[in-house]
């Protein structure tokens, strides 16, 4: 069943600035960088009852079939610049930062992770030739881990959940083991800080694709720990109040705490298992430092079905886009919010109409291509090659 609940205390007064140029020029001198596409669906616009929806397409992201090494990246080269006491300038390319970092060696990156986070630090720790250790929950899909290890890290699998496998890697920080993790805890705040910076290029990228004629009015994000989330307010709250678009979050059933901590009117814990097919969502307790800024700056919070997020897979399919569990749930939200029951009270309550313009993010493409293939009824391949 969907679960929402408007945020009609809304107080935009604890959003900070938003993060300059210096993360998307940093971005930029990354291998691979190009912004990820922006494509049309009119047809779930028609089935919702809207005037435009516009997908920002995250399934390859750097050569990694999801969004996340944008925040990963960026603090990893925070945390880097702290232990070395100040940017290591000049560096045009990764073997020139590489080179720069050289000094710090051992080292070992570490962080825990349902998949997709942990392959970006790997990756990024790849790149500077420094070690990788990733913590996964159990039930981790197999593909992940594989994923995860295909860019030379060491994976253990933690018997627990999440949020388990989250203190188990925040105890092997010390001098040779940097971690950086995307949800926060007391104590350890900066680098999560810089995750979520590390995300606002999507939404630099996404202000010049969609040109000064799209302004949207509805913009649908995942939650998770929130770091995704909390970009996104970021984003938009600091606009004038006339063009601020409302803002949906949306997160499993199973693991929906940040509605939980909405409904309490604090953070609080939704206890396990969380075992969700959006997997990336799978989290028990918000970033503390995210919760703030989505208790200030979301309109709606949203628990989903799986079959929910698998309607949202089938969708995007059928357009030619391929989005995993957790990257189509933003579609699967829309679905659940504008074709099912309550729909017309729902329209009306978010203000959506035959001239509305929505954004929403696919976060992933098909991290676990077994489960893809089982939901959608094709290979990924195939659905790229239908397109």
């Amino acid at each position: 069943m969907t679960i929402v609940l408007p945020n009609e205390d809304a107080d935009v007064s604890y959003v900070t600035e938003e993060p300059g140029d210096d993360v998307l020029g940093f971005h930029r001198r990354l291998p691979g960088y190009r912004p990820t596409p922006v494509v049309d669906l009119p047809g779930l616009a028609s089935t919702m009852g809207a005037g435009e929806v516009r997908i920002k397409d995250e399934s390859d992201r750097f050569g990694l079939p999801a969004f996340k090494m944008l925040g990963a990246s960026w603090a990893s080269y925070r945390v880097l610049c702290e232990r070395l006491g100040g940017p290591p300038e000049p560096w045009t390319t990764v073997e020139e930062l590489a080179a720069r970092v050289d000094r710090l060696r051992p080292l070992t990156l570490a962080t825990a992770t349902d998949g997709n986070h942990g392959r970006a630090v790997a990756r990024f720790a790849r790149w500077l030739g420094l070690g990788a250790q990733v913590l996964v929950p159990a039930g981790t899909a197999v593909a992940r881990i594989e994923g995860i290890e295909s860019e030379g890290a060491t994976v253990a699998v933690v018997d627990g959940t999440y949020d388990d496998a989250v203190a188990a890697a925040a105890a092997l920080a010390g001098d040779r083991v940097l971690v950086v993790s995307d949800t926060a805890w007391p104590g350890y705040e900066r680098v999560p800080a810089w995750v979520i910076e590390g995300y606002s290029t999507i939404f630099h990228e996404l202000d010049g694709q969609l040109g000064d004629g799209f302004e949207p009015d509805l913009v649908v994000v995942q939650i998770g720990v929130g770091a995704l989330a909390a970009a996104t307010v970021r984003h938009y709250r600091r606009r004038a109040p006339a063009a601020r678009p409302r803002l949906v979050g949306v997160e499993p059933e199973s693991a929906a705490c940040a509605l939980a901590s909405a409904r309490a009117g604090g953070l609080t814990t939704v206890p396990g298992p969380h075992d969700s097919i959006m997997a990336g969502l799978n989290c028990g307790t918000p970033s503390s430092i995210a919760w703030p800024v989505l208790q200030s700056g979301v309109d709606v919070f949203v628990a989903i079905t799986d079959d929910s997020a698998r309607d949202g897979m089938r969708l995007l399919a059928d357009a030619g886009l391929v989005s995993g569990e957790t990257g189509a749930a933003g579609v699967g939200a829309l679905l659940e919010l504008f074709t099912g029951a309550g729909a017309d009270a729902q329209r009306a309550s978010l203000g959506i109409d035959e001239s509305s313009r929505v954004v929403v993010i696919s976060t992933e493409g098909a991290t676990d291509p077994v489960n893809y293939e089982q939901v959608v009824g094709r290979a990924p391949e195939q659905v790229a090659i239908d397109a």
